[in-house]
């Protein structure tokens, strides 16, 4: 199975080279080109999640450089397809975005036939904002000390190891499947309601392998509840330098991620779109976002709509040939 051709690396690089560092645009410019009321930012999952936490400190920063109302409102259910769904039919006057992931924007679309939505023709691209690892996580009891070693010890015993995840569908449980694509393993999938009863169990020795999201693992791991055999991205985690990616562990090519992204509905006027593109770069380049990013074991990145447009393009090929290899997803 191959990665997305379009490598994290990429992403970081052209991010950084497009962006428009500066002072908050003056007043009536900004007032210019923004619609009247304030812009609504659509978190398309619960209050307290890493995507909400994210949404709020980018909400709270964008509106100090444009001088305009950026809310939070969170529109939960289906996996982030009802958000979504939200902003897709909403007008296209700026006054109502998306913080858009790889499940809104892949994912759900490639699973949940019919779509409510079409992740390409629905919605403009704004500019991608972070990229955050999964991570490959073992319990005590495992005696594998790496991925060869676990890789080994499951085709020694096949069929006796499962690993859990947050749920069906969820990007940690693609990982995993994309781990036992690549590994050519035989080894169960465990779906769980959520990254918190997966780890708990982990933590219990119910099961003997987790994929999760670095962000909720991260306690964790620096705990020694867990151990991190490694990272899904094709670099390392700055949060934890320490702990090696897949591709160099023992998976040359192996590469996965979450993401998130600012969106509109589709056909947001241009000068809309490069206004909005332009500050939320400089939004994420500001030191202090960046460290709250970090914090959250996010890579803090800002791109530019093209930038942000092929990813999506390439996350949908990857992901729809991984889903296609294990026969679709049905969610419970």
């Amino acid at each position: 199975m191959s990665p997305s051709t379009l490598s994290r690396r990429d992403l970081m690089k052209w991010g950084a080279a497009a962006a428009t560092l500066g002072t908050p645009l003056p007043y009536a410019f900004a007032q210019s080109a923004l619609p009247k009321g304030p812009i609504t930012l659509v978190v398309p999952f619960s209050a307290g999640g890493a995507t909400d936490v994210v949404s709020r400190l980018v909400a709270q920063k964008l509106s100090e450089r444009i001088a305009h109302s950026v809310v939070v409102e969170n529109v939960a259910g289906g996996g982030g397809a009802i958000g979504a769904a939200k902003v897709a039919k909403a007008a296209a006057d700026g006054s109502t975005l998306l913080m858009g992931t790889v499940a809104t924007h892949a994912i759900n679309p490639l699973s949940t036939p019919p779509s409510p939505y079409d992740a390409q023709r629905d919605f403009t691209p704004v500019s991608l904002v972070a990229t955050v690892p999964n991570v490959l996580l073992v319990s005590s009891s495992v005696k594998a000390q790496n991925v060869r070693e676990l890789i080994a010890l499951i085709k020694a015993q096949p069929g006796k190891f499962n690993y859990g995840s947050s749920g069906v569908g969820t990007p940690p449980h693609l990982s995993g499947e994309l781990f036992k694509s690549m590994a050519g393993v035989d080894i169960g999938h465990v779906p769980y309601k959520g990254g918190g009863p997966a780890m708990t169990d982990l933590v219990g020795g119910h099961i003997p392998i987790l994929f999760d999201v670095l962000t909720g693992a991260a306690s964790h791991i620096r705990a020694g509840a867990v151990r991190a055999l490694a990272v899904t991205t094709s670099k390392r985690s700055p949060s934890f330098p320490d702990i090696p990616t897949l591709a160099e562990a023992g998976l040359p090519g192996y590469e996965t991620y979450t993401w998130n992204a600012v969106f509109g509905p589709a056909k947001l006027p241009r000068p809309l779109v490069d206004l909005l593109s332009r500050e939320l770069q400089a939004v994420v380049a500001q030191p202090e976002v960046q460290a709250k990013l970090k914090d959250l074991s996010a890579t803090p990145v800002g791109s530019t709509p093209e930038v942000l447009d092929a990813l999506v393009k390439s996350e949908l090929d990857k992901w729809g040939a991984v889903i296609k290899s294990i026969g679709g997803l049905k969610r419970e």
